[in-house]
């Protein structure tokens, strides 16, 4: 068994993944690079067309070191990211940091950034399988309550995968970094930001009878988003 630090649980640090600045708030492992992936719904793939850059937001979803998202299969980007690198961030904002200088100003904050090579998902069954860990990923429980997925559907999806090839995630939970202005009579301390799940609001065609299912009043109650 590994060690909790040795190389199987470090991605490598390459010039394009290697931390410049600030090296106490970045890290290469993998325990931290997966804790931002699987906390954030929201990602943002970079690639280029042409040699034109894009970045697209889009869910994700990761099993072990190998990330998925989804789109449709007429898109331009999804045909055109296959087999090419993509770079796929993701970002949670969880405070403001007042400091007593606008230059002492920050925020609290947790991000990942990873590299690796687009693939796409060709057997239909594996392309099903992927999209019901995508659902369960988010709400547990919930594929076996929906009707099945329609083969015309699953041709209109596309799923593509990268394994992880590089990666950095780089956290700051701090309080303002000023303490050597503690005499300047100006408020100084962390606004927190909170993203949390609240009320379910129902669809406006819902039959009556229809209730929320327990495990998604469960997940709405615990607030997280994953």
């Amino acid at each position: 068994m590994s060690s909790p630090n040795s190389s199987a649980d470090v991605f490598p640090t390459t010039e394009r993944s290697r931390l410049r600045r600030r090296h106490d708030r970045g890290s290469h492992k993998h325990a931290d690079v997966f804790a931002v992936l699987d906390a954030c719904p929201l990602s943002h793939i970079g690639y280029t067309i042409d040699g034109a850059p894009y970045v697209t937001p889009t869910l994700h979803w990761r099993q072990g070191d190998r990330v998925y998202w989804h789109g449709s299969a007429a898109s331009r980007f999804l045909r055109k990211v296959v087999d090419t690198p993509v770079c796929l961030t993701c970002s949670l904002l969880d405070g403001y940091v007042l400091a007593r200088s606008a230059f002492n100003h920050s925020v609290n904050y947790r991000s990942a950034m990873v590299f690796g090579t687009a693939r796409i998902v060709e057997d239909v069954a594996e392309k099903a399988e992927a999209l019901r860990l995508f659902t369960e990923s988010y709400f547990p429980g919930r594929w076996e309550h929906l009707r099945p997925m329609q083969d015309q559907e699953l041709k209109a999806t596309s799923v593509l995968w990268m394994d992880i090839k590089e990666a950095t995630s780089k956290v700051r939970n701090a309080p303002p970094g000023d303490p050597e202005e503690a005499d300047v009579p100006v408020w100084a301390g962390i606004i927190p930001v909170r993203n949390s799940l609240t009320e379910a609001e129902p669809a406006p065609d819902l039959h009556d009878g229809i209730a929320l299912p327990v495990e998604l009043d469960a997940l709405i109650r615990s607030g997280r988003l994953r």
